[in-house]
């Protein structure tokens, strides 16, 4: 135990200053917390679970008035029918009076109207008034002013809510979609408001039933926005224990409870029970519905509960982690306020690591640390003087193997000049080698035209026009040469003879190899990025695959090994001044020909 304890406190006096406070104040900070949230956490729950069934309540204090109000609307669309002047002559007629001489009137057309404005709002989907007429045809049922509204006791027999009328004194009923018949659901609704009177016929009292219809999809959207957390399941009963309308059909059926049993809850325990279903812990609030004599039931499953109050304890240690980060930060800064002198000394020298030198300010107090910043600067100073005058020389050496390279490669083109002019005053052709001349005086003026080796894409593409001209005067015209590059580049800079010595080599070791020895020569550009591109294609005999790795890597290449070291000296310029990313890119297809692919930095 002691030989543990010595390492933990050596371990502990090896720490750097700045680690020893964030550790002191990394254990101060969560140890408290930690023993306060083991302690709270089992009360978490049962507050979770207070708080959500008061917020349940809440919610449904404020849904149930709009149910209700929905409710009113179908009561009150329901009452509008019936106090149609020509309802209430059909229904309360004279008992001896003619039946179908109403069907004539006014009231009549009004009676049509007002149905069809009612069934045209997003409240009422459908009116149907079934009446107990004999077998006979009555005209009520097929007159195009009633035959949508009016139908023969016929169509309600052997519907739910027929046989509760039958059995029961009721002379009003809210129907639920399994009340109603698959006729009704599918043509008017599969929510009702259905009522019962009498009319007489013929002298005889017989049965008539009004029923309003409206879809449950508006109860289903309250009830649905009634619900605060996942899982959780809100319907509404009515006195028969059938769901009148539920948010989730599967959930509702699951966690149904008994209609007597949350009337009896509801007068005794504040709208809250707490009941155990298929081994699942719920808890239900409830809300009456007082217009139809509805309950509407929340029920809360409790691991939807559990995971809330997880939830919760998880922001709760996400929030805490965020005051701990703000605390490190803190305590970083004040440890870094006390060690800031040994920080800033330790910062710099690691610079040097990465080949950046600057001296720090002169130290305010020279203690042991300013002797150490004083010896740091001076170390700086001379290493700072070591590496100018080693960058200088490297800067001395690139321009001289600049320099060197480019001599390499104008001898080389002036000898394969002068070599086509001799061969033109061998034939004897004085005109031409005048011209040949010429053209060559115009060729170096423009190589010689100015001390710096930087010239224009212009004055190049002017080059190696010139160069193609002259050996076309050799070859009978037999070398096609075009130029398209955009005007907006022309006058962007490119060293000099950067494009000579590839039309070169695409001339003496394309073109001129193949059987009729003459062919095309493309020169394109365009823009890429902040590069330039320049693309000299070929449809010369084109290169094998194991001569094209050896053109810009240099083997195989002797000092008089013709246009390839002109190409390969060009590829090595072109990397020495702009660096390894840029040069030539070779690609070819033996038979079919070269294309060279240039890349330079964009520069004026």
């Amino acid at each position: 135990m002691s030989h543990l304890f010595s390492r933990i406190r050596h371990s502990y006096g090896d720490m750097k200053l700045e680690s020893k406070f964030t550790l002191v104040l990394l254990l101060a900070a969560t140890v408290p917390v930690i023993m306060m949230a083991c302690f709270f956490y089992g009360k978490l729950y049962d507050m979770v679970v207070s708080y959500t069934i008061r917020q349940e309540q809440d919610t449904s204090a404020q849904t149930a008035p709009y149910i209700e109000d929905l409710v009113q609307q179908i009561i009150d669309a329901h009452d509008e029918i019936t106090d149609q002047e020509f309802f209430q002559t059909l229904f309360h007629q004279p008992v001896n009076s003619p039946f179908q001489m109403f069907l004539d009137t006014d009231s009549a057309q009004d009676f049509h109207a007002c149905a069809e404005n009612m069934i045209a709002s997003d409240m009422i989907t459908g009116i149907q008034i079934f009446m107990d007429f004999p077998p006979q045809s009555v005209r009520l049922f097929n007159d195009s002013l009633t035959k949508d509204y009016f139908s023969p006791m016929s169509k309600a027999r052997g519907t739910y809510w027929y046989g509760i009328f039958q059995g029961t004194q009721q002379s009003s009923l809210f129907c639920p979609a399994f009340y109603l018949g698959e006729r009704e659901k599918e043509n008017y609704g599969d929510l009702a408001y259905i009522t019962s009177t009498t009319f007489y016929y013929q002298g005889n009292a017989r049965q008539a039933y009004i029923a309003v219809y409206s879809s449950s999809e508006h109860l289903t959207g309250m009830l649905k926005a009634n619900l605060t957390i996942d899982g959780s399941v809100s319907y509404i009963i009515n006195e028969r224990n059938a769901i009148v309308a539920s948010s989730n059909d599967s959930l509702s059926g699951i966690y149904l409870l008994d209609y007597n049993a949350i009337e009896d809850s509801f007068m005794s325990s504040n709208n809250f029970i707490e009941r155990d279903i298929l081994d699942t812990r719920v808890y239900a609030g409830f809300y009456n519905i007082k217009q139809p004599g509805w309950f509407m039931v929340t029920v809360l499953p409790s691991g939807p509960l559990i995971t809330q109050s997880n939830t919760i304890m998880i922001q709760y240690i996400l929030m805490y982690l965020g005051f701990l980060v703000f605390a490190l930060v803190l305590a970083h800064f004040m440890s870094h306020s006390i060690t800031n002198r040994i920080s800033s000394v330790i910062h710099q020298m690691s610079k040097v690591r990465k080949g950046t030198l600057s001296p720090m300010e002169s130290p305010e107090y020279h203690d042991e640390i300013g002797d150490l910043i004083d010896t740091y600067n001076y170390m700086t100073r001379k290493m700072d003087q070591l590496m100018t005058e080693q960058a200088k020389a490297a800067e001395e050496l690139r321009i001289a193997e600049f320099h060197s390279l480019q001599a390499q490669i104008n001898p080389h083109f002036l000898y394969n000049t002068m070599d086509m002019i001799n061969w033109l005053a061998q034939q004897g052709r004085t005109e031409e080698v005048s011209q040949a001349v010429q053209s060559l005086s115009r060729f170096y003026k423009l190589t010689l035209s100015r001390k710096q080796s930087i010239s224009t894409i212009s004055r190049e593409a002017e080059h190696v026009d010139i160069y193609l001209q002259i050996q076309n005067m050799r070859y009978h015209d037999s070398i096609t040469f075009i130029l398209d590059i955009p005007d907006e580049l022309l006058d962007y800079q490119i060293p000099k003879l950067t494009l000579q010595p590839i039309i070169e080599n695409s001339v003496l070791h394309g073109i001129l190899e193949k059987s009729d020895k003459t062919g095309t020569i493309v020169l394109t550009g365009w823009m890429e990025d902040s590069d330039i591109v320049l693309l000299i294609s070929d449809d010369g005999v084109g290169i094998s695959s194991e001569k094209l790795s050896t053109i810009l890597s240099g083997e195989g290449i002797s000092p008089s090994g013709g246009t390839n070291i002109a190409v390969y000296n060009t590829h090595r310029r072109l990397q020495i001044l702009y660096g390894p990313d840029y040069g030539l890119k070779y690609s070819s297809k033996p038979e079919e020909g070269t294309e060279v692919e240039i890349r330079i930095p964009a520069r004026k």
